[in-house]
């Protein structure tokens, strides 16, 4: 072979060695995140999903790949956003968001692994058979539920301890409106509390809600979580402040726009643990075979600027465990 040819011979072996190795390598998987909510609206919950996946090896365009399905608070949309995220075949779907999008990732495939977060008791509901060993293609985080609403309630008397008549606002097309029902009446009765029920499914019937718990003398008012109402908190904190009602809220957000005071769970570290489960599935491991985490970090929040308005002292016990927004 002739020196000019061998240089060519050398060089086009070269070349070709990175595309060899290129095809060599294998596909990088796709997470698959479906949502009941809009990515503006929670953008330190996201956060902590992917410090959780960043905690297990996986970085996003990295490693790994995620594709976003949005539902925007339009529940209709989550079928369809599942069902598209099954075509495409991912690795793994984060059902996120609170209800119904476990329920409906579930529906869409039995062979795909799902990570949810799920409001109350996700065996009730029918995703896991058993928190311990959820069995199928399904696990995840529970939030919320009974007891944190029972606090929710008994933080209120602490707050307006002469409030003898409770207002609690639900959302009647929520799947676990009565479960967090029951908790809120039982800590109701427990306290010697009188709880009127209103319910609201859309924003047309908030203000008459509102007015009623006026014309009945409502002292307080107990909001129940649902998505539903977390992407109109700015529209409920402004009628608790207009008809002078002291509010309790579940999320932190809801003190951020002007609510009196939130207790709930911490969603970033709920999503930060998803992130963990996805990992750890991509890693090989079965949904089925790790445990329902239920979410352990909570956070009260007071707004004081709120408190003052609504002529309340906040007890010094509450304020030596809250975060207060000045």
């Amino acid at each position: 072979m002739r020196r000019r040819e061998f240089i060519r011979f050398l060089g086009g072996a070269a070349a070709a060695l990175p595309l060899a190795a290129r095809a060599q390598q294998p596909a990088m998987p796709v997470i698959g995140f479906l949502n009941t909510q809009s990515p503006e609206s929670i953008p330190h919950w996201m956060a902590g999903f992917h410090q959780g996946l960043k905690e297990t090896g996986f970085v996003e365009g990295q490693n790994v790949a995620v594709e976003y399905r949005w539902a925007q608070g339009q529940y209709n949309q989550l079928p369809e956003l599942a069902a598209d995220l099954v075509r495409r075949q991912v690795a793994v779907l984060a059902a996120t968001g609170g209800e119904p999008s476990p329920q409906v990732a579930k529906a869409a495939t039995q062979t795909i692994p799902i990570v949810f977060t799920a409001n109350g008791d996700p065996v009730r509901n029918g995703l896991v058979a058993s928190l311990n060993r959820p069995g199928g293609n399904a696990t995840g985080i529970t939030i919320f539920g009974p007891a944190t609403v029972t606090k929710r309630v008994q933080l209120l008397h602490e707050l307006v301890p002469k409030a003898a008549a409770v207002a609690y606002l639900m959302n009647p097309n929520n799947p676990n409106a009565d479960f967090e029902l029951r908790a809120a009446e039982t800590a109701a009765v427990s306290l010697g509390k009188e709880m009127l029920i209103f319910r609201a499914s859309g924003e047309d019937e908030f203000e008459a809600a509102f007015a009623t718990m006026v014309q009945q003398r409502r002292d307080a008012l107990v909001l129940a979580s649902d998505v539903f109402f977390f992407n109109r908190r700015e529209q409920l904190t402004s009628l608790a402040a207009h008809h002078r009602i002291p509010a309790i809220y579940y999320l932190r957000e809801f003190a951020e726009t002007g609510g009196l005071v939130t207790y709930g769970n911490s969603l970033p570290a709920a999503y930060r643990q998803v992130g963990i489960y996805v990992g750890r599935i991509l890693k090989g491991e079965k949904p089925g075979d790790l445990p329902v985490q239920q979410a352990t970090n909570f956070e009260l929040v007071i707004n004081r600027k709120t408190a003052n308005a609504l002529g309340l002292t906040i007890p010094t016990m509450l304020l030596a465990i809250a975060e207060v927004i000045e």
